[in-house]
């Protein structure tokens, strides 16, 4: 029986067409014509001041905090139940990432558990769109101002979502996106960062280029320009080839959606009334931008069994995200309740745009069967999802 993944890219002909076209204009590196394209065609999109094309999110959380100002001893509190980025981009600056506890139903970060952990060495806040839904920043950002904190909006998961009806991506002043291979658009790697405020987007632009000015623009000049290196920076750059993709993949994102969608629906529909599962929930006033499927298994249910079940079978899953706070490498003494009990119940099943709806039927009707022959007593905490 054919295989089943987890995930995968929805790339073809269109986007071939445009790496030729990168390949015969004789500039593959970064900055160059079509990562300027890529730039304008995001801020566009996302009604906002500047847009600057990068190699990943992860460099882009980096970037956005130095623009911040973040520095050595600060606190930024960081959406815990996530892929650990943001708490990375904080320690890469010397500062104190503070692990926010999530909610039960959205597992998004819990306005209160951000309102408990502000301190006077607190200077931000990152809010992690978990797995695609956005956060609660109608709250989020009115806790912010409030306490005169920065809000970086972590969109990584989430481009083509919504909140309130305003596009992911634009919810704080500040956001990062990722372009990775399981995201909604993707160029295999890749990241930006989308700032209201222009200044902030030139100081990343200037600090992801080791420091100096457009290398591309320099050499159309006519004359010796020579680059005078006046800050430290980075080699964060995206190629232009990996920007010609992306312009491809964001005028097909609508489709790609429609179809993650119809496949979120159809399990939402094959799942339902499964009692020892919990399935996503999404608030009437935000979509999902489902770069995830994850369900929560009853808490007596052997979620290895379940895996090794599947995969067994040819189909992909996963663990879901992790709760950061737990990880070794951050020596974090905080406890996260909710979180840590997310990740030890979450489970991914296969979710993209190239499922079919015969796949998504064989997916959940191997899951219903395999939670049903690895359960035990049931030990889920109330209220947990």
């Amino acid at each position: 029986m054919d295989s089943i993944p987890l995930v995968h890219a929805s790339l073809g002909e269109q986007e071939l067409a445009a790496v030729a076209e990168v390949f015969a204009s004789g500039w593959p590196a970064g900055q160059g014509p079509r990562g300027k394209a890529l730039e304008a065609q995001l801020a566009e999109r996302f009604e906002v001041a500047g847009a600057v094309a990068l190699s990943n999110c992860g460099v882009a959380l980096h970037l956005a905090l130095l623009a911040l100002g973040v520095g050595p001893g600060d606190e930024v509190i960081v959406s815990d139940y996530s892929f650990p980025a943001p708490a990375h981009a904080v320690r890469y600056l010397d500062a104190v990432p503070v692990f926010a506890d999530v909610r039960a139903d959205t597992a998004t970060v819990d306005p209160r558990s951000v309102a408990d952990l502000i301190t006077p060495r607190t200077v931000g806040v990152i809010v992690v769109d978990t797995v695609g839904l956005p956060a609660d920043y109608a709250e989020l950002n009115a806790l912010a101002e409030r306490h005169g904190l920065f809000v970086v909006e972590d969109a990584a998961c989430s481009v083509g979502a919504t909140y309130q009806g305003r596009p992911a991506g634009a919810l704080a002043p500040v956001a990062c996106l990722s372009f990775h291979g399981r995201k909604g658009a993707t160029s295999g790697e890749g990241g930006a960062l989308l700032a209201a405020d222009p200044a902030v987007a030139a100081h990343a632009r200037l600090r992801s280029s080791f420091g100096i000015t457009n290398i591309f623009d320099q050499a159309r000049v006519v004359g010796l320009p020579i680059s005078t290196f006046t800050e430290i920076g980075y080699n964060y750059k995206l190629s232009d080839i990996a920007a010609a993709i992306l312009q491809v993949q964001l005028s097909r994102l609508g489709e790609f959606l429609e179809r993650r969608c119809a496949v979120a629906a159809r399990y939402a529909e094959l799942l339902a009334g499964e009692e020892l599962l919990t399935l996503p929930r999404v608030p009437a006033d935000r979509t999902h931008a489902w770069q995830s499927y994850l369900v929560a298994l009853d808490a007596g249910t052997d979620r290895a069994a379940v895996a090794a079940e599947l995969r067994g079978q040819g189909i992909g899953c996963g663990h879901g995200t992790w709760a950061s706070h737990r990880q070794p490498v951050f020596e974090s003494k905080q406890t996260c309740p909710v979180s840590a009990d997310l990740f030890e119940r979450h489970l991914a099943i296969p979710m993209h745009a190239e499922l079919t709806m015969d796949q998504v039927e064989r997916v959940a009707t191997a899951l219903r069967s395999a939670v049903r022959a690895h359960s035990g007593p049931s030990r889920t905490p109330g209220g947990a999802a």
